[in-house]
C-alpha cells in the first residue's frame, strides 16, 4: 500500500510538472499581450486554469503580491506576507497560500536545527526576505539581524516581526555577523551575472550555517567559501523542492519526498536552461 501510494504520488509529480508549464504558458501569454495588464485579465486568466481542470497553480516573481491580490480567500501566512505562491482551485474560488515559509525552514531542517539558537542575519529585503523573516520569527529565532541597501525597504519588513527584527546599514554587514548562527543571502549578489557578495565570515560563530536562497548557479561563490571555511553551505534549491512539495501536498494530499533522484533531475533541468 505504502509503495502504491508513493508511486501514485510521483505519478502527480510528474503530472503537474509537466501541467505548470502550461500554466505558466498560458499565463504568460495572457499578461504580454499588454504592457499593463489589468485586474481583470488577470482573474480571466485563472479563471481558465479552473475551467480546464487544473486544481491549482505555482505562482513565482514578480507575480506574487499580484496573486494575492486576486484571491477570494488566503491562508493566514499568505495574509501576513501579502504574497501568494500557491493558488487552489475550490468550487469556483482562487484560495491563496504561501509555503515559501514552510519551504525555507523544511531547506534548514534538512542540515540540522541548530539554526534556531542564535542571532541570524539577513541580507536583503525584496520579496524573498519577507518569507525568511516570517519563517525565522516563527520558529523562534531570538534575533533578527536585517540590512538591505536601500534602509527604507528593510524597514518595512521590519514590521513582520517587530520584536525580534534589528536594523543595520548595510556597510556595516561585516560586524552584524558577530556571534550570527545563521547567515541568509536573499539578494541578487553571487547571481549568475551578477557580482559575487563581498562579505567575510569569520565573524559567524564556528557551527554557523549559510544559505543563499539564489539557485542559478547552485553553487555561489559565498556558499563556496563558507564550505572552505568549514560552515555548513545550503542552497537555494531545498528551499524552492519544499515549497513545491508542499504546494503538492495542498493540490493532492500527499507531500513527495524530497530525495537525491529529484534534485539531481532539478538540476540537470536548469542546466539546460
Amino acid at each position: 500500500k505504502v509503495e502504491e501510494e508513493g508511486r501514485r504520488a510521483k505519478a502527480r509529480w510528474s503530472v503537474q510538472g509537466s501541467q505548470e508549464v502550461t500554466l505558466a504558458e498560458q499565463v504568460e501569454r495572457r499578461e504580454t499581450a499588454s504592457p499593463t495588464p489589468s485586474m481583470d485579465a488577470r482573474m480571466a486568466a485563472l479563471q481558465a486554469m479552473a475551467d480546464s481542470g487544473y486544481v491549482g497553480a505555482n505562482v513565482t516573481i514578480p507575480h506574487k503580491e499580484n496573486a494575492f491580490r486576486a484571491m477570494h480567500s488566503l491562508s493566514p501566512m499568505a495574509e501576513k506576507l501579502g504574497a501568494v505562491n500557491t493558488i487552489s482551485f475550490k468550487g469556483g474560488d482562487l484560495h491563496g497560500d504561501n509555503t515559501d515559509v514552510g519551504g525555507f525552514i523544511a531547506s534548514l531542517d534538512d542540515h540540522g536545527r541548530g539554526w534556531r539558537d542564535g542571532p541570524a542575519l539577513v541580507l536583503g529585503a525584496g520579496g524573498a526576505a519577507r518569507a525568511v523573516i516570517a519563517a525565522l520569527d516563527a520558529e523562534g529565532v531570538p534575533e533578527i539581524r536585517l540590512v538591505n541597501r536601500t534602509r527604507d525597504r528593510a524597514e518595512a519588513l521590519a514590521v513582520l516581526a517587530p520584536d525580534r527584527v534589528t536594523l543595520g546599514d548595510w556597510e556595516a554587514r561585516d560586524a552584524l555577523a558577530a556571534d550570527c548562527g545563521l547567515l541568509v543571502n536573499t539578494t541578487s549578489l553571487g547571481m549568475t551575472g551578477a557580482a559575487a557578495l563581498e562579505m567575510p565570515l569569520d565573524a559567524l560563530t564556528p557551527t554557523a550555517v549559510v544559505t543563499d536562497i539564489v539557485y542559478t548557479p547552485v553553487e555561489t561563490d559565498l556558499l563556496t567559501r563558507a564550505r572552505a571555511q568549514g560552515f555548513t553551505a545550503i542552497d537555494g534549491l531545498g528551499m524552492l523542492l519544499h515549497q513545491a512539495a508542499l504546494s503538492f501536498d495542498i493540490w493532492f494530499g500527499v507531500k513527495p519526498d524530497i530525495g537525491p533522484d529529484l534534485r539531481a533531475a532539478l538540476i540537470a533541468d536548469l542546466q539546460e536552461g
